[in-house]
C-alpha cells in the first residue's frame, strides 16, 4: 500500500482546514483526534498557515499535511514546515515528478478523465476530485471511475455532514475531504470533537 493510500484509509474524512490565527491549532488539532480523526489537511490559504501546520505537529496522534499546493516553491515551505503529505487542487507534472523524485506522499487534484489519465502516465492512481460537487458530484465521479477501475478518490468540495455518507459508500472513494468540522473564529473544542466523532462513525 501506498504512503498516500494509508493515509487516505487512515480516516473517512479528512478535516481540510482553513485557519487564520496559529494560537487556534492545538486546541483544533487536539479535539479532532480526540473525536477520531487523524488526519488533518491545513490549506495554504491563510498567512499563519506554515506555523499552524508546525503547531499541530505537536498534537500527539495526528497526521498533517498541507493542501492548496500549487507548486514546488509551496511544496518545499509545506515540507520545511514538517507536512507529513501533500494535497493540490490540480496535477502538474512538475509538482508530481518533484513530489515522486522526493518521495513524498502526493494527492492531486482531477476533475475529468484527462487529468486522471495524465496522472496515470505520472505513475499516480490515488487522486482528489475536486471540486467534487462542482464537477457534477456523485454521479460524474461513478461515470469517471467507471473505466478507471484501478483508481481510488477523496472528494472533496461541496461535501457536507448530510452528503458525505453517499460519497463514501462508492467503491472508488476512499475518504472524503470535509471543511464542515471546524467553523471560522475561536474553536468551539467540544462541537469540533462532536463533529469529529461523527465523522468517524461513517467509516
Amino acid at each position: 500500500m501506498s504512503p498516500i493510500e494509508t493515509i487516505m484509509r487512515t480516516s473517512p474524512v479528512i478535516p481540510v482546514l482553513v485557519i487564520e490565527d496559529v494560537a487556534h491549532a492545538v486546541a483544533i488539532a487536539e479535539s479532532l483526534v480526540a473525536g477520531g480523526l487523524r488526519v488533518l489537511e491545513v490549506t495554504l490559504r491563510t498567512t499563519a498557515a506554515l506555523e499552524v501546520i508546525r503547531a499541530m505537529k505537536q498534537v500527539p496522534g495526528a497526521i498533517v499535511g498541507a493542501g492548496t499546493i500549487l507548486n514546488v516553491r509551496d511544496l518545499d515551505a509545506a515540507m520545511a514546515a514538517g507536512a507529513e503529505f501533500i494535497v493540490s487542487p490540480g496535477l502538474t507534472e512538475t509538482l508530481a515528478k518533484t513530489a515522486r523524485d522526493r518521495e513524498i506522499a502526493l494527492l492531486p487534484g482531477v476533475a475529468n478523465a484527462s487529468d486522471i489519465m495524465r496522472g496515470l502516465d505520472l505513475g499516480l492512481d490515488r487522486f482528489k476530485f475536486f471540486p467534487a460537487e462542482a464537477s457534477g458530484g456523485l454521479k460524474a465521479l461513478k461515470a469517471l471511475a467507471a473505466p478507471f477501475q484501478q483508481v481510488r478518490f477523496c472528494p472533496t468540495g461541496g461535501i457536507t455532514a448530510d452528503t458525505a455518507a453517499n460519497w463514501l459508500a462508492e467503491s472508488a472513494v476512499l475518504c472524503v475531504g470535509g471543511s464542515w468540522l471546524v467553523g471560522k473564529g475561536a474553536p468551539d473544542a467540544a462541537a469540533i470533537r462532536a463533529a469529529s466523532e461523527a465523522a468517524a462513525r461513517l467509516g
